[in-house]
């Protein structure tokens, strides 16, 4: 029987499992995530997991993927520069849906066109201002356009993508191909996040692609997408906004898999975010909003999951205020007892450096590294500068940054993926404590002692020591973890509290009923359900996190590697949808890829939406290697009362295609 060769890149790791007939783990192994070079990590982890098993490449029969990179670079800020074609829209509707702060100061484009709400042509596409602007140069890598009421026609939307195609040969993502709803602002916002992640998710199926022929391994390569389900690794190339929540999503469908619970909060930490989600009745639910990564709000089929930059890798900041204390993330460092292996005589010689300085220093334990092979088009002269002054060497922060201008422009590398910050993170806490012990220990001591001599307020030290500041981090990651499970407990919650759900969490009587507070009141608080904790630290910091709410914690032993168990578990489902309106009595529209088609009858309409639907995704799923695709379809059709009979207004027609990817033998 076929083995099933399932790999998660996350932010720091790279798991990789081997399963046998879905029902057996025979192996599963970890590496460090090379972000430089993604293979060098999923080779590693491949290898070892193949050795482990005592396995022949040429038995796998297929191979899956998951990964957290498109949610990390959301919410991180980072990804290619891309370029934004807004068709019939208003210069004052890049405002709208954070549209404008996503930009970012990337380059957009707002053009006569675009269509009414019925299909029509609203004005002609302005073809000369398209071509003026891309001939000019605007140094994207990737484009995105968003049309108005494009689901309703997407004529325009296609005839810009040829124009673009023609011009400058990049890659384009139509907002119409990843939403089928209104809402022409958020649409845009979607495509030009996919746009801006293409070139990063091309990198890395191409590089997985790579290392796996290089193995010996031969089966088709599948991606999980934000919903768990799996996709080919050609459409992830075209839509990898899809794959955001991809690594999250996949553990879902692993810790259904490792434990059978029917009624938890999954929380599964990374490097980078922890992603929480509620499973009942042993499924996860589909976000109806779209998936929400950071502060972006997308029109992305995914499962309903809040995603917090908290992780093992998050930033450590010292806390105003006259008692200090520390604060983590959202943004994610390169740990220093990481960084001091890959570095060790540049980061060790740093931070005895300042050790030695009688005062601390603003960037003491703080490092930067350029990351290799990241296309740097559309740099100013100033972060052009400072990326050759920072070079292929790993420095110290004071080293690079030579004005308040630098910092500036430094933020702004850091936001593509052109450079990497190191410093102190739970991560370095974890190994002064010696809960960890995979990387340099002594880096993490000098990186946190140095921190701990920092002033609060109050003139006092922040922490007596490294071990004390490494307590006080690891304290702060159990708080914060048990907000982020209290809030989504709070948002499942039916019934109306009167406050949003962060206020719900933190608020005073909450916190102190955790305690439990015993006096003239009494006050008990917790979490209702077990929570199920994945990722590689889960078994150093969720025991906690378990006694502080109150419930069972439940810690697979597989939990580090359940996102890679989850990537090869799932199934291939395609979803497509569309609508009809009825623009006149009597007529009635199907809105179809290649444009608006009228019926005299309802039914007909509706069949035949039905009909191009299911085509589409049928196809796409056999694309994507399903086999026995089976294809159902879902019809909302809403009607009003008038003068005593019922009235057609529109209907909404969702088709589905889903099958078990195919297993080659041999």
């Amino acid at each position: 029987m076929a083995l099933l060769l399932g790999v998660d890149t996350g932010g720091t790791y790279t798991d990789a499992v081997l399963l046998r007939d879905e029902t057996e783990v025979v192996a599963s192994a970890k590496a460090l995530t090379t972000r430089h070079d993604l293979a060098i990590g999923i080779g590693a982890a491949v290898a070892e997991v193949l050795r482990q098993g005592g396995a022949d490449a040429r038995d796998v029969g297929l191979a899956s993927l998951s990964t957290t990179l498109a949610t990390n670079a959301l919410v991180e800020g980072q990804g290619g520069r891309a370029g934004l074609v807004h068709i019939g829209f208003r210069e004052s509707d890049l405002a709208a849906q954070g549209l404008r702060e996503a930009l970012g100061g990337d380059p957009a484009l707002v053009i006569a066109g675009g269509h009414g709400a019925g299909g029509t042509e609203a004005a002609p596409l302005d073809e000369a201002a398209l071509r003026a602007w891309l001939e000019a140069g605007q140094g994207a890598g990737a484009y995105a356009v968003a049309g108005l009421f494009a689901t309703r026609n997407p004529g325009h939307e296609l005839r810009a993508a040829e124009i673009i195609r023609e011009v400058t040969g990049r890659p384009v993502s139509l907002s119409h191909h990843l939403s089928a709803k209104l809402n022409g602002p958020k649409r845009a916002l979607t495509a030009l996040l996919n746009a801006r992640l293409i070139g990063m998710i091309a990198r890395l199926i191409e590089r997985a692609e790579g290392v796996l022929r290089a193995q010996g391994i031969t089966a088709p390569l599948m991606v999980v997408r934000g919903d768990g389900a799996l996709i080919s690794a050609a459409q992830a190339r075209e839509r990898p906004i899809e794959t955001i929540l991809s690594g999250p999503a996949a553990s879902i469908v692993g810790a259904r898999w490792l434990t059978g619970a029917g009624h938890a909060l999954v929380s599964d930490i990374g490097g980078t975010t922890t992603d929480v989600a509620v499973l009942r009745g042993g499924r996860p639910a589909i976000d109806p909003e779209g998936a929400r990564v950071g502060p972006w709000r997308t029109m992305v089929e995914a499962v309903a999951m809040r995603t917090f930059g908290l992780g093992g890798d998050s930033e450590v900041h010292v806390a105003e205020g006259l008692a200090g204390g520390v604060i983590l993330g959202p943004r994610r460092l390169v740990p220093v007892s990481l960084m001091a292996v890959e570095a060790p005589a540049a980061v060790h010689r740093a931070l005895e450096a300042q050790a030695r300085a009688a005062v601390p220093g603003e960037m003491d334990a703080r490092f930067v590294r350029a990351v290799p092979g990241i296309e740097a088009g559309g740099l100013s002269e100033r972060e052009a500068a400072l990326l050759a002054r920072i070079g292929a060497d790993v420095w110290p922060l004071g080293g690079v940054l030579r004005s308040r201008m630098d910092r500036s422009a430094l933020g702004r590398l850091v936001r593509r993926g052109l450079v990497q910050l190191g410093g102190v993170t739970p991560s370095d806490a974890a190994h002064v404590l010696g809960r960890l012990d995979a990387w340099d220990a002594e880096a993490a001591r000098l990186a946190l002692a140095l921190v701990a001599r920092k002033r609060v307020g109050s003139g006092a030290r922040l922490a007596d020591g490294a071990a004390a500041l490494a307590a006080m981090i690891v304290a702060r990651l159990t708080h914060q973890t048990a907000l982020a499970l209290l809030e989504v407990g709070f948002a499942e919650e039916e019934e109306a509290f009167g406050l949003p759900p962060e206020a719900l969490a933190a608020h005073v009587l909450m916190q102190r009923g955790l305690g439990p507070h015993r006096g003239l009141v009494r006050i008990e608080t917790g979490l209702g359900v077990p929570v199920i904790g994945l990722g590689a630290s889960a078994a150093s910091y969720y025991p906690a996190v378990g006694a502080r709410l109150g419930c069972e914690m439940i810690v697979p032993g597989d939990a580090g590697v359940a996102n890679a168990i989850g990537a090869v578990v799932g199934r291939v489902v395609i979803r497509r949808a569309g609508v009809v309106t009825a623009p006149a009595a009597g007529r009635y529209r199907a809105h179809l890829e290649a444009g608006p088609e009228d019926f005299g009858d309802a039914e007909a309409a509706m069949a035949a939406l039905e009909a191009a639907l299911g085509a589409e995704a049928r196809a796409a799923a056999e694309a994507a290697g399903a086999v026995d695709v089976q294809v159902r379809a879902r019809r909302e059709v809403r009607e009003a009362e008038a003068e005593g009979r019922r009235v057609f207004l529109e209907a909404e027609i969702v088709v589905e295609a889903g099958g078990r990817p195919r297993v080659a033998e041999g």
